[in-house]
């Protein structure tokens, strides 16, 4: 679509490549939305974006159906989240962005934290876990300083970039945070997700940042340990 007017240069904007059904509709539905955005008081620039979204959305549609504010909303979010790997390793400020945008698209953010020191099986199970209760997974991951604070200073035996790569490989992992505090709950009001998750050696009530999310309208999923599985252990047993 592209906006001309006298003395301005013009501007050209894009469409997203996606498969049509049917064309019908398609010019009436991009000036029904140029008109409402412009009767909000946004500036044509913006409105003939929202123009182009919302043709977009109609030639998916099998013959003339509506489009709806809602569709809008979600496939402007979605343009507007950067291209990462599933996995990718960003900052608090950032996952906070993606996640406001995953959910302004009408997905359920998951959220998990933990020091992650020599993955092991029972690790993969709870993040497994953790992703099927909705449909991104962020993982909160100690730094080093915090993962020292809490567990002594031999630890970590891996660096949290370390950390975070063998994490970032795993398919159930959208996002990855690290953080240096020794409570992920500054990171949990950033993000503010929907699930947030936790090993059931944890009771609800117990869980950082539990009150908050449910305060929300999410909740606490408490997941099944393997048992016999603990980094502490196995760093143990290769001592020995």
């Amino acid at each position: 679509m592209s906006l001309a007017r006298p003395n301005t240069p013009t501007l050209h904007v894009p469409t997203t490549v996606q498969e049509v059904a049917d064309v019908s509709g398609a010019g009436d539905t991009a000036l029904a939305a140029l008109a409402v955005a412009m009767a909000e008081g946004l500036p044509i620039e913006s409105a003939v974006g929202i123009a182009n979204v919302s043709a977009g959305i109609a030639v998916g549609k099998v013959a003339t159906s509506p489009v709806f504010r809602t569709e809008v909303e979600a496939a402007i979010a979605r343009s507007a989240t950067p291209l990462l790997h599933p996995g990718a390793l960003v900052g608090a400020a950032e996952a906070a962005e993606i996640a406001a945008s995953w959910r302004r698209s009408g997905q359920r953010v998951v959220f998990t934290n933990g020091c992650f020191d020599l993955l092991h099986s029972g690790h993969v199970t709870l993040l497994t876990s953790a992703s099927a209760e909705g449909d991104r997974l962020i993982v909160g991951l100690n730094s080093d300083a915090s993962v020292r604070r809490l567990k002594g200073p031999t630890r970590p035996v891996q660096s949290e970039l370390d950390r975070a790569k063998i994490l970032g490989s795993l398919r159930s992992i959208d996002l990855i945070v690290i953080f240096d505090e020794d409570s992920p709950l500054r990171l949990i009001h950033g993000i503010a997700p929907d699930v947030l998750v936790k090993g059931a050696d944890y009771r609800a009530d117990d869980v950082v940042g539990g009150d908050f999310v449910t305060q929300r309208g999410g909740r606490v999923a408490l997941i099944d340990l393997v048992e016999g599985q603990s980094s502490t252990r196995l760093i143990a047993k290769a001592r020995i």
